[in-house]
């Protein structure tokens, strides 16, 4: 299957919920306090009043889903550079926290030393970006210099980015959720659901830095009320259920790559992703690699590398990694938590026959920038074992004495026919509907699902690793898969789905 070029959707540029109190203007930092004169350099605003304080992070327009179209001769290049852009972000944030109570005082210092330095290294990198397009022989995209500008944000809650070791007392939050097609599997999204919690804080990210998660980033699970639906079954739906058992990860394999996003790039993710599967996965394999890779999984049918970020323990202790990239270096701390159980299954669609999902597929489901980017390609899910009928999009849940938090990933399930993989990863594949239909030209394959669960300690003391702009926000949850089922594999799963039986 080959990866053509595949036009990427048009997305409106978002003002973030903060926006009313910081803005980009031409290029300088805006508060309610800042304004910027006509008759002043446009590309600066001016400070005229007491100082912004709470700023959290670094909020930067999403680069990848603005690129209109990218060829294949070209995307080397464009996913270099797009991995630059991640580290200059990461690399700015780190100057930012470094300096952060001087920015308190003075959000004009913020501009000089953090935000125009940049901005001309983003624009630098989009210019790159804009002439790799062309010489690959695509349609050199238009407009791109407007997304080098970033702005300084607080963090929505409203906390400064509190960390969890400064949590004491209540959590309050409301989620709203896509429904998705459940099955046997008993796993799905939530429609919305909200509630109030109370929990104690043990442990803190980057702590003295604001880095996340805040107190208002839990909720306790017993006062989310049940959010989960399912479409109906229709009579040619397939309702079968193919479970790959591939271990917990308790070999240890990790890395702060991203294969699928960062090719050829250490590092690429900026946080410590959990494998299960194929055993040869780091930033620089190839398909061919993972093809000849070992697997953790039982049925050695089944190559396919699943992974996803660590959950950490804020309780003051370090992992081996607190100096290392992906770790303390990109403000990622804490004890990993190595899952008690991870459950994968693929399962049908309720409304339709699957497919084959062609070998070397690649689906990213979540968004790891969604605290900055917005909820648009938001998909995670967090829970309690004994309470998988209230689901949480952007809080972690507080679980009662005896329950464990879980992550579900319920993956795009409908497939373009034609491309394993597109330049922002998402337009090949598709959700279905609410009805469980693949959109126009989409057609049904195997839904993968995704259960992981953990045994951590009541309250709000973990967290997801991130990139160190984003928080550590629970929304920020994210999964990727590469399919590497062998063809005999994916026959005997596919007939398994369709006929309604359940195997493994």
């Amino acid at each position: 299957m080959g990866r053509s070029i595949r036009k990427r959707p048009t997305f409106p540029r978002r003002m973030t919920m903060a926006a009313a109190a910081l803005f980009i203007g031409g290029g300088g930092l805006v508060a309610v306090n800042v304004y910027a004169s006509a008759s002043d350099d446009p590309g600066k605003a001016q400070v005229r009043a007491a100082p912004v304080r709470n700023l959290s992070t670094i909020d930067c327009p999403d680069v990848s889903n603005n690129l209109p179209d990218v060829p294949d001769a070209a995307r080397p290049e464009v996913d270099r550079e797009l991995a630059a852009i991640d580290t200059q972000i990461t690399d700015a944030y780190e100057k930012f926290a470094s300096n952060k109570d001087r920015v308190d005082r003075d959000p004009g210092y913020a501009q000089q030393v953090v935000l125009d330095p940049l901005k001309d290294k983003r624009t630098a990198s989009l210019d790159r970006i804009t002439g790799a397009v062309g010489r690959g022989g695509g349609q050199q995209p238009q407009g791109m210099q407007g997304l080098a500008p970033c702005t300084l944000r607080a963090d929505d809650n409203g906390t400064g980015g509190q960390g969890a070791a400064q949590a004491a007392g209540q959590a309050q939050g409301q989620n709203q959720g896509q429904g998705q097609w459940q099955n046997q599997s008993g796993q799905g999204q939530g429609q919305q659901g909200q509630g109030q919690g109370q929990g104690q804080g043990a442990g803190g990210q980057a702590q003295g830095v604001g880095n996340g998660p805040a107190k208002s980033d839990f909720v306790d699970i017993r006062s989310v009320r049940p959010n989960v639906r399912a479409p109906q079954i229709q009579r040619n739906g397939s309702t079968g259920l193919f479970t790959s058992s591939c271990g917990v990860n308790q070999n240890a394999k990790r890395n702060p790559d991203n294969v699928i996003v960062a090719p050829g790039v250490s590092n690429g993710a900026h946080h410590m992703h959990d494998y299960v599967g194929n055993q040869a996965n780091d930033a620089f394999a190839s398909d061919a690699d993972l093809a000849n890779g070992g697997t953790s999984c039982r049925n050695q049918g089944d190559k396919s590398t699943y992974y996803w970020p660590v959950i950490r323990l804020q309780n003051g202790q370090n992992e081996n990694d607190a100096n290392a990239d992906g770790g303390g270096k990109d403000k990622n701390v804490g004890k990993i938590q190595t899952p008690v159980q991870v459950t994968i299954k693929f399962a049908g669609n309720p409304v339709s026959k699957v497919t084959a999902m062609p070998r070397f597929l690649r689906i990213i489901t979540g968004d790891a920038k969604a605290f900055t980017n917005g909820n648009a390609n938001a998909n995670a899910s967090w829970s309690c074992t004994g309470f998988e009928n209230r689901q949480l999009k952007d809080k972690y849940p507080i679980c009662p004495q005896g329950s464990k938090v879980v992550r579900t990933f319920n993956f795009q399930s409908c497939w373009d026919g034609k491309n394993t993989d597109s330049a922002n990863h998402r337009t090949h594949v598709a959700f279905a509907g609410r009805n469980g239909a693949c959109p126009r030209g989409f057609k049904a394959i195997p839904q993968l699902q995704q259960r992981i669960v953990y045994a951590v300690p009541p309250g709000p003391g973990f967290a997801v690793d991130s990139f160190p702009e984003q928080l550590h926000k629970p929304v920020t949850d994210h999964g990727d898969f590469i399919n590497v089922f062998s063809d005999q594999l994916m026959r005997k799963a596919v007939t398994c789905i369709n006929t309604g039986r359940s195997c493994a």
